[in-house]
């Protein structure tokens, strides 16, 4: 039985990964909707574009799935985790985890300013900055989008682990955000949660965390709530145990 748990479980991590490429194959057409840089533009001239959108949505999402984007879909995830063979270290706890939530604020209030000095909203424009719907129509704009990502390889090379989800990532913040307005309350959501009795200690769910995060630690001090768990449950498929499992309840 566990046996065939296993299977299925490994199953998951095989469709999660085939997702995640297929997101950044998507990224010549989707890139533009993902952009923070987009949200500004739009903002700057009172438009209301498809990045903007799509961050509200994350938002409200995040306040029932967590960052389950992150893990599932972001395409700038999907570029760090294809990566992740030259990656050897880790994001270690300490100020850097804080720099995100700094870059968030400073970019809300970016994108408030530039709304008020275009004097408010004027028009909404899903498809802002594209042309017919597709974000790299052109060489100079690929050359961009190429540094922006070897930005990002750089980023996580330097700081470790999915560096740039951990560390700069503004969504992040957002999400983050979304999910401590959850645990406050305490309404249902999506979680994590572990039989710490059953752990074995053999620490794979460390080792597979594509988010370098402790796992093993978090299910022996039974806080499987963590700001940088972004849901993919890699460290649940791993398990040999069944230790940690999926499940949609309140906040203990």
């Amino acid at each position: 039985m566990v046996e065939k748990n296993q299977s299925a479980q490994s199953s998951r991590q095989k469709i999660r990964k085939a997702i995640l490429i297929l997101t950044f194959l998507l990224i010549p057409v989707t890139i533009f909707y993902v952009s923070p840089v987009v949200i500004m533009m739009g903002a700057s001239e009172g438009i209301v574009s498809g990045s903007m959108i799509l961050f509200v949505l994350l938002f409200i999402l995040s306040l029932f799935l967590g960052r389950l984007w992150c893990g599932w879909l972001c395409p700038m995830g999907a570029w760090q985790e294809l990566c992740s063979p030259v990656m050897k270290r880790t994001v270690k706890e300490g100020w850097r985890n804080y720099i995100k939530y700094v870059i968030s604020v400073l970019w809300l209030a970016a994108i408030a300013n530039a709304f008020m000095s275009a004097g408010g909203i004027k028009g909404i424009d899903p498809f802002f900055g594209t042309v017919n719907g597709i974000s790299i129509s052109s060489m100079e704009v690929l050359m961009m989008v190429g540094m922006i990502f070897f930005f990002i390889f750089v980023i996580a090379f330097i700081t470790g682990k999915r560096g740039v989800c951990h560390v700069v990532c503004p969504i992040a913040g957002i999400m983050v955000a979304g999910r401590a307005i959850r645990n406050m309350i305490g309404w249902s959501a999506i979680q994590l949660d572990a039989e710490a009795d059953l752990c074995i200690d053999c620490k794979k769910c460390v080792q597979e965390c594509p988010m370098g995060l402790d796992v093993h630690g978090m299910v022996r001090q039974n806080k499987m709530e963590n700001p940088d768990c972004i849901l993919c449950a890699s460290c649940s498929d791993i398990c040999p145990e069944g230790v940690i499992r999926y499940s949609f309840a309140g906040k203990k």
